[in-house]
Order: structure tokens, then C-alpha cells, then sequence
């Protein structure tokens, strides 16, 4: 398939390169993303009018898109608040912290336990039903925060979605692109899963350890701080307790985890996904949050319901504020542009950044070596917009385009081009795509961005000379 690229894609191009050089230098993106929206209207439009008017309605269209990520965050944080406020926070908690007992254990406990939770429910469930009860023992055994949400972020949106063993939505969606059976991707995937796995973990946990002996760590709190005993949406501590018997305590905490519990099982019996999945947690979060707050405020629960709510809220809008600019201009390189700007691509577009996937592909020379190369950067790039599942059918079809030149690896590239768009789209570079990790932990998800850039960017290197071999 051959592609001509326009004035568009080579624009949009050009601020990709500077929106990425700007987060690795950890400056902010907004106006920056405002302008190549604008860049991208004029092209589109040819009006000044049609391209003022198209950051607004690129700001309503990524606000849409990440509508229920802002709802679960929100809602999650909400019931925080009431759980930590009655103290049955610290009793959910308190049987893990025989086990997790130093920040390395939790580290890689939180981590474990998520890889395992993402592999049947995906990684935002997942989240969401771990995050709120792991962090306040995380961090109560010295773990920085940012640390957990690297955790998460590294084992559920990492590890967990780019093999997708389980659920195998990623791993059919390369396979048939690639015009090969499922068992043969998640086969030649398992190898690279673990280097990649490994190697990359390792890395984080190695430069966390790092740079906290030597007094550079920064964990990047914003809005949210956790003390252990308090969770408050504006940084503030809340000293104003509710005082529930200790059997009440204790028993309203196993009742919470057992609802949760039975999320899980409904989730495997009626094969819940997805926003499916998610929703069924949030669900259960605002009866949970509704039911406490009466018992605990009594005559004012009806009030303190509401209260809560606006503070998650005022939380999950303060988080997404600085993120749905440059989710914005990232959406645009797919259906969106067309959506906001109309069709104005060339007749064979699939999309800004498929276009220029393609178009990289049929640029280099057709080996084996480059072949993996190529899948990497290609995967890579079609992460680019944040979602991970959008651009590996390319993958898949990039991989055939290679493996019958080379008449090698078919599986393996394909496996490879999977691995690399999840990592970088599925929840581990692009700030907006890491926020359920990052919110939950109340850290900054450009800085959870930077802190996952080099471990990741070393684990594809080393994944893709590792694949080199196995094809």
C-alpha cells in the first residue's frame, strides 16, 4: 500500500518530535499543542476561523474520549475520602502489611498482584480495585508514591496488556492483520514479554533505588496527598475524623472488600471488559461511598454524600485540566482529525499516524534486522496517540509486509510491533494514557512519564536485539 504523505502528516510530524523533546526536558505542552492544533486546522480548513474553532472542538472531543477514565478516578477518590476519614482504610490494609515490608517488597508486590489482576480484567480495573487499598501500605513501608505508580503502571499497562494472555484482545487483533493463527503471535510474544518485562522493571526499580540514595528523586505529588491516614483532593490534611466502634470498623472493611471481591467474579462470569469492567467498579464505589456516608454523618449524610463527590470531582478535573491539550492534538492523528476537520486526507489515509507508519515501512530496506527495527519504531509510533489497541493491526500488517520479503519471523514481528505500540501507548509513556495509575497515587502523570522513559526506551532496545535472534 503506498501512501503520499501531505503537508499534514510532515506538520504533524514536526510537533510530535517537539511535544516529545519538551516532556523529556519535563516543560509543559499546553500552548504547544494549541499551536499544531491550529497548525493542523489551517492545513485542513484553509480559514483562520475553521482553525481557532477546531482547538475548541479538539478540547471537547479528547474530554469525551477520557470522560469515563475523569468519571472512575473521580468516583474512586471520592470513596477514598470517606473510607480514610472512618479509618477503614487502615483496616483493609493492615493484613498486607505483614507482607509487604520494605519499599523493594512492595514494589514488586503491588506490582505483581497488578500484572496478575490486569492479565484477567485489564489494567484500569485493576487499578482501580488495588490502587486505593496498596498505596497507604506502599507508602507506609517507605515507597514513594510514584514509585506504586510506576509499579502499576510498569506490571498492568506494561506487561500485563502487551501480552494480553488472558482476554487476547491484542495478540488477535496483530494476528489477523498479520494473516496468522492467535497461538502462534502469543507464542513468539512470551520470550519478548519477558525480556521486556524484565529488563525494564528491573531498570525502574534500579534507578528509583538510585536516585533516592543519592537525594535526586522527585515524586511528583500533585492535588492529592496520602499520610496514611488522610486523603485530601487540595494537598491539605483533613484531621476531622469519624469514630466508628472497631467492629464496625472491621466490618464494614470486609464488607468493602468483599464487594470489590464480587466485581471480580462478576467481571470473569459475565466476561466483563473494558469500560464494562470499569463501570462495574465505579458502581460499586458510589454505593459504597453513599452507604458509609449515612452511617457514619448520620443525619448530615445526605449533605456529606454530595461533598464528597464534588471533592472527587474538584480532583479528577484538576488532574485531567493539563492533559486533555495534548491528548487533543494525539487524537487528531487518528479518527478525530477526520471527525473535527473533515476528509481531507489522501482517499487511502487510515489516519494520520498510520499514514506515517506506512510510509515508514516502505522506506527502509526489507531485511530481518531491520525488519524487527522497524516493527519497533513502528509499533512505537502508532502508540503515539495513547491507545495502544489502535495502531497494532499496523503492526501486524507491517510484520507480514517484512516476513514475506525475508520469508522469516512473521510471528515474531508481529509479536515485537504488538509489544512496542502497547508499551509506548498503552499506559506507560503518553501522560494521559498512564493517569489511572498516576491519579490513584496522587503524583504527576507527566512526571510517572518521565520516570517510565528511559526503563522502557532500554527494554525495547534490548526486546528488539533479543528478537533479532529469534527470527
Amino acid at each position: 500500500m503506498v501512501i503520499h504523505l501531505t503537508a499534514i502528516h510532515y506538520v504533524y510530524l514536526a510537533f510530535i518530535v517537539f511535544i516529545m523533546a519538551l516532556l523529556i526536558r519535563r516543560r509543559d505542552t499546553t500552548m504547544i499543542c494549541v499551536a499544531g492544533i491550529m497548525a493542523l486546522g489551517i492545513l485542513a480548513t484553509g480559514t483562520l476561523s475553521g482553525s481557532v474553532s477546531g482547538v475548541f472542538n479538539s478540547f471537547v472531543y479528547a474530554t469525551k474520549e477520557l470522560m469515563g477514565t475523569i468519571m472512575i478516578i473521580s468516583i474512586i477518590v471520592a470513596m477514598s475520602r470517606i473510607l480514610i476519614i472512618t479509618g477503614i482504610n487502615e483496616a483493609m490494609v493492615a493484613p498486607l502489611t505483614r507482607f509487604l515490608r520494605t519499599p523493594a517488597l512492595a514494589f514488586w508486590g503491588i506490582g505483581i498482584i497488578m500484572m496478575v489482576t490486569s492479565w484477567f480484567f485489564w489494567p484500569s480495573p485493576a487499578v482501580a480495585l488495588i490502587g486505593a487499598v496498596l498505596l497507604p501500605v506502599a507508602i507506609r513501608v517507605g515507597l514513594p508514591a510514584l514509585g506504586a505508580a510506576m509499579a502499576m503502571n510498569l506490571f498492568g499497562h506494561g506487561i500485563a496488556l502487551s501480552g494480553d494472555y488472558i482476554i487476547q484482545g491484542a495478540p488477535k487483533l496483530t494476528a489477523d492483520a498479520a494473516g496468522l493463527p492467535v497461538a502462534s503471535v502469543m507464542e513468539a510474544s512470551v520470550p519478548l514479554v519477558i525480556v521486556m518485562g524484565l529488563v525494564t522493571t528491573v531498570t525502574a526499580f534500579w534507578m528509583m533505588r538510585k536516585d533516592m540514595k543519592n537525594g535526586t528523586w522527585r515524586d511528583g505529588l500533585v492535588s492529592i496527598k496520602s499520610t496514611g491516614n488522610v486523603l485530601s483532593a487540595d494537598g491539605k490534611a483533613d484531621e476531622v475524623n469519624v469514630v466508628l466502634p472497631s467492629k464496625v470498623k472491621n466490618g464494614l472493611a470486609l464488607v468493602v472488600l468483599l464487594l470489590f471481591l464480587a466485581d471480580v467474579v462478576a467481571m470473569f462470569v459475565l466476561k466483563l471488559q473494558g469500560g464494562d469492567a470499569t463501570a462495574l467498579v465505579g458502581g460499586t464505589a458510589v454505593l459504597i461511598l453513599i452507604a458509609i456516608s449515612l452511617l457514619a454523618h448520620k443525619n448530615q449524610g445526605l449533605e456529606k454524600i454530595t461533598a464528597y463527590l464534588i471533592d472527587g470531582f474538584v480532583f479528577g478535573f484538576k488532574i485531567f485540566a493539563p492533559v486533555i491539550p495534548i491528548a487533543a492534538f494525539f487524537y487528531l492523528g487518528d479518527a478525530a482529525f477526520t471527525d473535527l476537520f473533515g476528509k481531507v486526507l489522501p482517499e487511502a489515509s487510515h489516519g494520520i499516524v498510520n499514514d506515517l507508519g506506512v510510509a515508514l515501512a516502505d522506506s527502509v530496506p526489507l531485511n530481518g534486522a531491520v525488519g524487527a527495527v522497524t516493527s519497533t519504531i513502528t509499533g512505537a509510533i502508532t502508540g503515539l496517540d495513547g491507545s495502544g489497541f489502535s495502531g497494532i493491526s499496523l503492526a501486524g500488517s507491517i510484520a507480514q509486509l517484512f516476513a514475506a520479503a525475508t520469508h522469516t519471523g512473521a510471528a515474531t514481528l508481529t509479536a515485537l510491533g504488538q509489544i512496542a505500540a502497547i508499551w509506548v501507548g498503552g499506559g506507560t509513556l503518553i501522560p494521559w494514557a498512564l493517569i489511572p495509575a498516576a491519579a490513584i497515587c496522587g503524583v504527576s502523570p507527566f512526571e510517572l512519564a518521565r520516570r517510565n522513559l528511559k526503563p522502557v526506551l532500554i527494554g525495547l532496545t534490548v526486546t528488539t536485539v533479543v528478537a533479532i535472534f529469534l527470527i
